[in-house]
């Protein structure tokens, strides 16, 4: 595993920790900083392989308790893994289903042995452990796979928290102690805590003593507010280990990017730009721009003047815009490859500038939160 996976820094930001690098996997290399577009079910929704290639996305995100339900890991594993089953052969990684835990609170209870949901499919009972997590994403084969954790939702009490944290730890023990493919996939350790730094940090010395391939923040973008999720990547960062990739879970914005990258974190997930593509959303400059509105219906311009991407060097806002509002597959499928490609083009332009020693500089409105 040593072999196969490995982060080097590459430049490191004087006035801040931001770091330019690249983690490597058994399916090619991660330049970071890096936004990874989320593929739930195999797929980058409306988007092809091949447009997802043409964003610049060199690592995609699938879900390992929706592909549990549908098609089953058996189907993934049988038609080679997951990279021959989405026909995606750049690196993958699999979130836990831990998430879940959090966003299906109605629908599931928690125990020591791990958790038990009711299907949304069909209403049958689904238990998922540390052990069946892992034997589950060993099937997929993913490149990294995450820890099963206990997401705490905000707000909740200090102690409801510590509980959520201390049981974290203690499935991270059971999940390493059943991951059978070191060799191929990557375990990476989730940093939960909340809103509480001392947990944070207690938390984050507890996982660095296990000397994992990578370490992810987790639990955060749950419900609270843009100031106390820069407060805790701030807090929490720096004590994670400096030659190991740091993950931020379920981030994609740029003021929350941009404040995370200062930090130290190298590799982010969001849903927003396929889900905004969706709605007729498009991302522009750090702006959203709702294309169904009547001042795009005879704006002939490029959605982005700037943007290098298929849509941006083909289409007009006028005829997006129509798209939009005759709810065309295709104008979902177009803003999508936009939005995609912004997100990550934003996090190539910010590894750029650590790299020429320009960051602190240029992205200096983000940093000071007004951007």
């Amino acid at each position: 595993m040593i072999d196969r996976f490995r982060y080097y820094s590459q430049a490191r930001c004087q006035d801040t920790q931001a770091r330019a690098g690249v983690f490597v996997t058994p399916h090619g290399i991660v330049e970071t900083p890096r936004f990874m577009p989320v593929g739930t079910l195999a797929n980058v929704k409306t988007l092809t392989p091949q447009q997802l290639q043409s964003t610049g996305a060199q690592m995609v995100l699938a879900n390992t308790y929706h592909l549990h339900l549908q098609p089953g890991e058996n189907i993934v594993s049988g038609a080679g893994g997951l990279h021959r089953f989405m026909a995606w052969e750049s690196p993958i990684l699999t979130d836990s289903g831990g998430f879940q835990v959090f966003s299906l609170s109605e629908m599931r209870s928690i125990t020591e042995d791990g958790v038990t949901f009711r299907s949304p499919r069909d209403g049958s009972i689904i238990h998922l452990t540390p052990e069946r997590s892992i034997e589950i994403q060993n099937a997929l084969g993913a490149d990294v796979i995450m820890a099963f954790d206990e997401c705490p939702p905000y707000p909740a009490t200090q102690e409801a928290v510590e509980l959520a944290t201390q049981r974290t730890e203690r499935w991270l023990k059971r999940c390493i102690a059943a991951h059978n493919n070191l060799d191929e996939q990557a375990l990476f350790g989730i940093v939960q805590g909340g809103v509480y730094p001392e947990l944070r940090a207690k938390a984050a010395q507890s996982l660095q003593a296990l000397d994992l391939p990578g370490y992810a923040i987790g639990g955060v973008s749950v419900g609270e507010p843009p100031e106390l999720i820069e407060s805790v990547v701030k807090a929490t960062t720096p004590l994670l280990p400096q030659e190991k990739p740091r993950y931020l879970m379920g981030v994609g914005t740029y003021r929350e990017m941009v404040q995370a990258i200062a930090a130290g974190i190298d590799l982010f997930d969001c849903v927003i730009p396929t889900r905004f593509g969706r709605h007729g959303t498009a991302l522009v400059g750090g702006e959203r721009w709702n294309l169904k509105n009547a001042k795009f219906r005879e704006d002939y311009r490029p959605l982005d003047e700037s943007c290098s991407c298929y849509t941006c060097q083909n289409f007009t806002r006028a005829y997006l815009c129509h798209l939009v509002r005759s709810r065309e597959i295709l104008g979902y499928t177009l803003l999508s490859l936009h939005n995609v490609t912004e997100l990550v083009r934003f996090t190539q332009r910010i590894r750029q500038a650590i790299l020429d020693g320009r960051f602190a500089t240029e992205f200096a409105a983000w940093l000071s939160h007004r951007g």
